[in-house]
């Protein structure tokens, strides 16, 4: 049995932060990180970004031995006794430790009838990819969502033949408005990929690569085998903490946790809240005793459009909406009846996250007007 003083589960990008947030306050403690991936932590936006417009694979690593913490490597954690602090993982090692994070992000959405694709989520899965890429051929994505729109307009700017298929009227449906999903629906098509709107997965002939982009599912089950509270990812409060305990705590993905400004729970996939919330769960871990009230941002590049966006972003919200460019630059304001801004779509605007926070937090009716100060 191996001990440390922090125990991390999970060895992600949320993984990497805890241990720094841990080292914020505790430089000298022992902590001990089991990952899956035979990997290190390593950023993984470049995944879908970065890599696929000749950036290096040196600069995606995130040097978490650099911080004095001990990598378990391809391992998983299969067990956790929270009452005698307690953990073992695959190989059969056990591990005491003081204190625990679960970090154990998400597993991706599998296909029907768990069909055979690249379920796009870490390194390994874009090395086979570009791979892939690299020998030519003729691609399937499926899914229109965050990751599906990515990885067609990389694998596309590569040269390669590419469908996307996907149930919704349009990409981004579930985020974007209705307007804009078809503009970008009709950019792809201009760009060179064949989408296939309110189309199903059947069949892969054809093709020489299906990439499945369907989002993931938060992994709970060691959490839900220790008797933790679990409801759409593991309940936490807002230091963090499982169950009001000092010694167990999650984050990143896998945390349901209240986003103050929005005054609701819920859960983030993306990196700016693996960063943040992971690295303060980590201070508070060792001590600090912090509350998160940070409202996360996430970006995206499609081909040559871009966004950021911040809080609530979903096309089910009613919307004001500033466009300066039809569809190509422009503020989207995702509001509740009261047309208090619940999120923000920046679109190929830039450098305006923070004042669009601002506006979240001051929770007052905006208009044109107030899009378009935003934009100024």
């Amino acid at each position: 049995m191996v001990s440390y003083r922090y125990l991390v589960v999970g060895g992600g990008m949320t993984g990497d932060a805890v241990c720094r947030g841990i080292r914020d306050v505790d430089p000298d403690g022992t902590v001990g990180l089991v990952g899956e991936e035979e990997h290190p932590p390593y950023k993984r936006p470049p995944l879908t970004k970065g890599l696929w417009k000749g950036g290096s694979e040196e600069k995606i690593w995130r040097g978490t031995s650099d911080l004095g913490v001990d990598l378990r490597l391809g391992r998983r954690i299969v067990s956790l006794d929270p009452a005698a602090r307690r953990a073992a993982d695959d190989a059969g090692e056990e591990y005491a430790y003081e204190k625990v994070v679960l970090a154990t992000g998400g597993t991706p959405r599998r296909l029907p009838g768990d069909r055979d694709a690249i379920y796009f989520r870490t390194l390994d899965d874009y090395r086979l990819l570009r791979a892939l890429s690299d020998e030519g051929g003729r691609f399937l994505v499926v899914g229109g969502g965050f990751v599906g729109s990515e990885i067609a307009a990389a694998l596309r700017a590569q040269g390669r033949e590419v469908t996307m298929v996907f149930p919704e009227p349009g990409i981004g449906w579930r985020t974007f408005p209705p307007d804009l999903a078809g503009f970008v629906t009709g950019y792809y098509r201009e760009q060179g990929v064949d989408v296939r709107t309110e189309t199903f997965f059947e069949s892969a002939d054809g093709f020489d690569a299906v990439v499945a982009g369907l989002g993931i599912v938060p992994r709970t089950e060691l959490a839900e085998a220790a008797g933790l509270e679990v409801d759409d990812g593991i309940v936490v409060d807002d230091r963090g903490r499982v169950d009001g305990r000092d010694d167990l705590f999650a984050a990143g993905d896998v945390a349901n946790f209240p986003i103050g400004a929005l005054g609701r729970m819920g859960r983030v996939e993306h990196e700016d809240h693996a960063n943040t919330h992971g690295r303060l769960v980590g201070r508070n871990a060792a001590g600090a005793d912090e509350r998160y009230d940070h409202l996360p941002f996430f970006y995206s590049d499609l081909f040559d459009l871009g966004y950021e966006a911040v809080g609530e972003v979903d096309a089910r919200n009613e919307t004001v909406e500033l466009w300066l460019e039809p569809h190509r630059k422009g503020i989207v304001g995702f509001v509740d009846d009261e047309r208090r801004p619940r999120g923000f779509l920046l679109w190929n605007v830039w450098d305006k996250v923070d004042p669009a926070r601002g506006l979240i937090r001051a929770a007052q009716p905006i208009g044109e007007d107030a899009l378009r100060e935003l934009a100024g």
